[in-house]
Formats: C-alpha cells, structure tokens, sequence
C-alpha cells in the first residue's frame, strides 16, 4: 500500500494536537502518506506541518487562505489525491479522536472489498470514552435521525473517520457537494449509497479530544438537521414516484 494511501487531516488551531494524531499514523501505519489541509490557523498549526514535511517526505500541507468548513477541506483534499493517483484516500480529525491504532482496521476493510470503510462508534464492538453525555446524545440521536429520515442503513453515518476507494471518489459528482460541517458526512454517506458503494462499518473507540478546543457549534447542527430533512423529503419522493411507476 506504500505511497497510494492518503491520510487527509483537516487542521485549525490543532498546534497542539496534530503532532501526536500523527506520531500516532505512522506508529501503526508507517507506509501511508498525510495530508495536512490548514485553514490559516493563526497558531502555528500550519507552519509546524511545513517544517515536518520538509524532514519527513510522508507529510504534505495544503494550505487555505480562509476557513471555510470542514467540507470544502476535505474536497480540496480529494482534489488534490486524485490528482496524485493515491488509490485510497481517508478523513481523519486532528485531535486525536480517531486514534492511529485503529487506522489499520479502514484499510484492510477496503481491501476485502468495501468502497467505503467507516470507522463506526455505534455498532457492536465500538465505543466512546470521556465523551461528555450531551454529545453522546446528540450523536446517538442524529443517526437515529438519519435512518428514520432517509432510510440510510447505516448505523454511523456522522463518523468523521472514515476510507474511500479512489473509484468510488471519482464516481461522486464532488463539485456539487456544499456541505459544510459534520453534515458532510452524511451527504458524502448518501451519495456513497446512491453510487451502489459497499458500505462497511469497522468499530472503533472514539476518544474525547485531550487537547484544544471542539469545532462543534450550533451552525453545524442546524445544517445538518435542514439538510437531513431536505433529502428525506426527496428519498420519499423517488419511493412514491417508482411506486407508482409499477403500477402503471
């Protein structure tokens, strides 16, 4: 798998965590690449990636002027893998959430075949530590939300951790992906689904960040409940519309 998978970590202000998120990859996974993706964090995050890269041919930085969301930083990260040829291309946070030991086990989930590995909080065997009870809740809730919605099956459709097969990447229309916050996941999960992907839910142990600050706002969560209602609307639809195609 030398030099094909990517590992894309979206950074602000992560000066603190990222250097321990990464130690961490390449403790189990030393062949993989990374891809730090900064969104001009006005504490060094940034400038710390580029020294390390210049000593450490595996790290690579991608630098954005403005901070534009989650999403738009993990397009730019497709982008930029694609571009490069790398046949697997993951998402992982910077704060240690996803830990390093568990990044073998996406990995060898799409090598037995999945399109996408999602590294999965709410199935058997994975689980959460120190994570405050109202998150938990939130989480919890919103897949609920999810499959009640959209009929999604998939049990962690919000999981930030996650691998993709380059092919099924390219099969996605991205650039009409506008997700901005953690809905992304789930848009990302949806159009994975109606790609005819296989879906493979890997459990994990989710760990409460140690250092620097949570993303989560009320923003996010307002986006991803519009955005969730919207589609689910629309999946009723095309149910409705083929129901009555039949029975013409």
């Amino acid at each position: 798998m030398s030099q094909q998978t990517l590992i894309a970590i979206p950074t602000y202000n992560e000066r603190e965590s990222l250097p321990v998120t990464i130690e961490a990859i390449h403790r189990y996974s030393p062949e993989v690449d990374v891809l730090v993706v900064d969104d001009g964090s006005p504490d060094g995050t940034g400038d710390w990636a580029d020294e390390r890269a210049r000593s450490d041919e595996r790290i690579h930085v991608l630098h954005r002027t403005a901070k534009n969301g989650l999403g738009a930083a993990y397009l730019a990260a497709f982008d930029w893998a694609l571009e490069r040829d790398y046949s697997i291309i993951c998402e992982m946070d910077a704060d240690g959430s996803h830990r390093g030991r568990d990044l073998p086990l996406l990995l060898r989930a799409i090598d037995a075949g999945a399109d996408l590995a999602i590294g999965a909080r709410w199935v058997p065997g994975g689980a959460t530590v120190n994570w405050p009870w109202n998150r938990n809740l939130l989480s919890r809730g919103a897949n609920v939300y999810v499959n009640v919605a959209i009929g999604l099956g998939v049990h962690d459709a919000t999981a930030g951790f996650r691998a993709y097969r380059r092919e099924l990447l390219e099969a996605m229309d991205l650039g009409a992906v506008e997700s901005q916050g953690y809905c992304f996941q789930i848009d990302m999960t949806v159009r994975a689904k109606n790609a005819g992907a296989v879906i493979t839910e890997v459990p994990i142990v989710f760990v409460e960040r140690e250092l620097g600050v949570s993303k989560m706002s009320g923003n996010i969560i307002e986006e991803a409940v519009g955005r969730v209602a919207v589609w689910g609307v629309r999946a009723r639809a095309r149910q409705v519309a083929r129901l009555v195609g039949r029975r013409r």
